[in-house]
């Protein structure tokens, strides 16, 4: 089948830097979507948007050449509640890779299990109405009960201004809740403003609440060239990212995770490159021991319990 894609967004970034940030052994790469192929898992006919084809060998390529060790894969919204391409990354990953699922409420026990022995650990709430339409809220406090029994976790991605209505929803959620990307703060409003305080709050008084401090490139609002106009992180690209995620990180050291949210999806503007977005850890995470809970500690803990590191 073929799938054209959405006029205007970018493919994404096909030659990526060699990061000068050596990312610490068993580094795993904890937000990275697979879009299709088309031809062999078809894109959801509801999906909002079409992505070009990501392959899981092209992930794996990029998280060998980025030098972490592991990755784990969220379900794509543009595949909606078909698990396949995603559960079949996992599947090919040698035990490298875990997974985060979009489910239904119709979703069966043993649909869960399959999962779950494919090395899914969590399902996905996407409260961003440009990407998905409205689930109601029951429907996804039932999938979050029922996933529980098995030690999942919930991923809920919003935007900031939405936080305050979602607050008794996602404080009410049974499980461990990861938030993607710091809820999407306004970089333009000041770190210590009202907004980003409401969120700070919410991982403070909800020790289940955990933290990607990911996708720079979406949320800055200077982008990814300093003033000289090189792309360099010492120079200023995405600066105006730094102090959100370097305050999160400081603060909730235990409950942060990383990704490179490759590849990029309903980007327009510019497509990042990922050893850009390696060399900003350093940025965010300042010592060695923050690098190694943010990269290996955390991730480890959550989704290869397990193993002992």
């Amino acid at each position: 089948m073929q799938f054209e894609k959405t006029p205007g967004w970018l493919d994404w970034y096909t030659g990526p830097s060699q990061p000068r940030f050596d990312v610490p052994a068993g580094a795993v790469d904890a937000h990275c979507h697979v879009f299709g192929p088309g031809a062999e898992f078809p894109y959801a006919p509801e999906r909002k948007y079409t992505p070009c084809d990501a392959s899981k060998h092209q992930l794996y390529a990029l998280r060998d050449h980025l030098g972490f060790a592991r990755n784990v894969v969220v379900q794509a919204t543009c595949h909606g509640a078909d698990n396949r391409a995603m559960v079949d990354a996992l599947l090919h990953s040698g035990g490298k890779a875990r997974g985060v699922a979009t489910v239904k409420r119709s979703v069966t026990d043993e649909e869960i299990q399959a999962m779950h022995d494919a090395g899914v650990r969590g399902v996905r709430f996407n409260f961003v109405k440009r990407l998905v339409d409205f689930t109601p809220k029951d429907e996804l406090m039932e999938i979050a009960g029922r996933i529980a029994k098995w030690g999942w976790h919930v991923v809920i991605y919003f935007e900031a201004v939405d936080l305050p209505e979602l607050w008794d929803f996602f404080t009410a959620l049974p499980t461990t809740v990861v938030v993607d990307h710091m809820g999407r703060p306004d970089v333009s409003l000041p770190v210590d403003g009202p907004q980003f305080a409401l969120f700070q709050k919410f991982m403070l008084e909800h020790s289940n609440v955990w933290s990607k401090v990911s996708c720079p490139e979406r949320l800055s609002v200077t982008g990814p060239k300093a003033l000289n106009g090189e792309k360099d992180l010492e120079s200023g690209a995405y600066k105006d990212v730094i102090p959100f995620a370097q305050r999160i990180v400081a603060q909730f050291p235990d409950r942060v995770l990383w990704g490179t949210d490759w590849p990029h999806p309903n980007l327009k503007d510019h497509m990042p490159d990922d050893g850009l977005l390696v060399d900003f850890i350093p940025r965010i995470a300042p010592t060695a021991e923050l690098q190694r809970k943010l990269l290996v500690e955390n991730p480890m803990r959550l989704y290869w319990p397990e193993e002992k590191i």
